[in-house]
């Protein structure tokens, strides 16, 4: 009987939520996505494609990540190696904590301070993410040095795909 109700409680649990590699990998972002806001650290409002516009000319890392997400600080650590192994890529921050206080505590918790963050203050269901089919975090996307998609969807930072696109990018 234990078993059975784990197993319908996992199913409940995890309705919903699918890890599923969208069917389409997009090389672009559509206008609205672009327009999407997000908060900086501060509380002020910043849109995607003034995100994009300071790293112009450099090949970028979207780290899609929460405080409250397992698997998102099971892979800080590969995340971090990824960073540090590619100086010459500006890595960027989209937190989806439910709150500005949540994004704020995960930010201290995790050491996050120094790193360029970003929060979906409109929560997960927005223009940007229902654009790249956001389904799981964490998420990690590649932006070329034109701020054209470079690598659509990995899941973990270790994803061969992310570094393969960087040293390409950066021939």
């Amino acid at each position: 009987m234990k078993q059975l109700f784990a197993i319908l409680m996992m199913g409940i649990f995890t309705l919903g939520c699918s890890q599923e590699v969208p069917a389409v990998s997009k090389t672009q972002f559509s206008k609205e996505a672009l327009k999407q806001k997000l908060e900086n650290e501060e509380g002020k409002t910043i849109t995607v494609q003034e995100i994009l516009n300071q790293h112009k000319g450099k090949v970028v890392v979207i780290d899609f990540w929460a405080g409250w997400c397992r698997d998102c600080l099971k892979a800080f650590p590969k995340a971090i190696e990824l960073e540090k192994n590619n100086p010459n890529v500006d890595f960027v921050f989209f937190s989806l904590d439910r709150s500005k206080e949540g994004f704020d505590r995960s930010l201290e918790k995790f050491s996050m301070k120094e790193k360029e963050n970003y929060w979906f203050s409109t929560g997960w269901k927005n223009d940007f993410n229902d654009y790249i089919e956001l389904n799981w975090i964490p998420r990690y996307m590649v932006i070329d040095q034109q701020s054209k998609i470079a690598k659509y969807y990995a899941i973990t930072p270790e994803d061969p795909e992310i570094q393969a696109t960087i040293d390409r990018l950066l021939k």
